[in-house]
């Protein structure tokens, strides 16, 4: 009974001078992060309260290191991977632990020990933590302003996003086309992705997608997050099938056409949640986005961005590109 006593003093105590006992399992890096590399793309890192981490190096999904190790300030961890800047021949080898030190309680620097033809480098990113998600909107009370058709100035309202890519994309009668010699799902090609050059926030996003038999293509929103384009047959099922958020959040059913034929697609983009409707059926319904996607050319969910197709895959069209931004109060 002293014992039990002495502690709700002390707890008391703590209390009035305006301190709390420190959770364990806290840390200063819990929570995600959004980092740039040199060539534009994306890297982000996710800190969970049990000291688990998980990265997403430009392409490819977010996925655990190991060797964790967190002090109050610095952060290690290894995950053994090369990675190929965009536009470049070289792949660049890393096989020692990524460092990283709190700048302040927002801004964290990874230092990145990484070989290239037997020199090794180092490569210094600095990365700012993301503001925790918010709370699930009601989107029954959600307003979309007036359509905006992203075909309507034709090849003048989009870019290419590498310009030392094969531009594969054209306008043809109401119909945006890619025209890629590439037929397999490995993660880079020399043909280039298509952006818009206007940027959005958040928004509802129509349109109709044909994909070929095997075909690979995506919807960026922002810039960020990937809504999967293939067939019902594709061999990207499970969480990478027809209108999943690649690598992220899996669709509850298969509700993709076979190769070849049209498909419409309804996409709602508010507050870092997304609703996906896939010819007709409800997909996704209002999730969560918890950190943007492999492929990407922003990692920061603050901030506005682009329509995004994916052209550096195979073939694709796309026609009635429709979106109407929420209004604001």
């Amino acid at each position: 009974m002293k014992q039990i006593t002495l502690k709700i003093i002390l707890f008391l105590l703590l209390q009035i001078s305006g301190c709390s006992p420190k959770d364990p399992d806290t840390s200063p890096f819990t929570g995600t992060w959004a980092f740039r590399l040199p060539d534009g793309y994306p890297v982000w890192l996710g800190v969970e309260p049990d000291s688990s981490v998980t990265l997403l190096w430009s392409i490819g999904g977010a996925n655990p290191v190991t060797d964790v190790v967190l002090n109050d300030d610095e952060i290690s961890f290894y995950r053994g991977f090369g990675w190929q800047p965009f536009g470049k021949k070289d792949t660049f080898l890393i096989r020692k632990p990524v460092t990283g030190k709190l700048i302040h309680k927002d801004l964290l620097r990874l230092t990145v020990y990484q070989t290239l033809h037997g020199v090794q480098d180092t490569l210094v990113i600095e990365g700012k933590r993301m503001p925790p998600l918010p709370v699930k909107p009601d989107l029954s009370k959600v307003r979309f302003g007036k359509p905006v058709d992203l075909l309507e100035e034709g090849m003048d309202g989009w870019i290419i996003t590498d310009p030392d890519k094969i531009n594969g994309w054209k306008l043809e009668e109401g119909i945006l086309k890619n025209e890629s010699t590439k037929t397999n799902f490995s993660a880079y090609g020399s043909y280039g992705n298509l952006r818009t050059i206007k940027e959005f926030h958040d928004f509802e996003l129509t349109l109709d997608y044909n994909i070929p038999v095997r075909g690979n293509s995506g919807i960026y929103l922002r810039g960020a997050y990937e809504v999967q384009v293939v067939d019902r047959d594709s061999r990207m099922q499970g969480i990478q099938g027809p209108g999943a958020v690649f690598n992220r959040i899996r669709p509850t059913g298969n509700q993709g056409k076979a190769g070849g034929e049209w498909n419409h697609i309804r996409i709602v983009l508010v507050d870092r949640h997304i609703t996906v409707v896939l010819n007709g059926t409800c997909v996704i319904d209002n999730e969560p986005l918890k950190g943007c996607t492999g492929g990407g050319i922003n990692a920061d969910d603050t901030l506005a961005g682009p329509i995004l197709l994916q052209g550096d895959h195979t073939s694709v069209m796309y026609r009635n590109m429709l979106l109407r931004p929420v209004c604001k109060e």
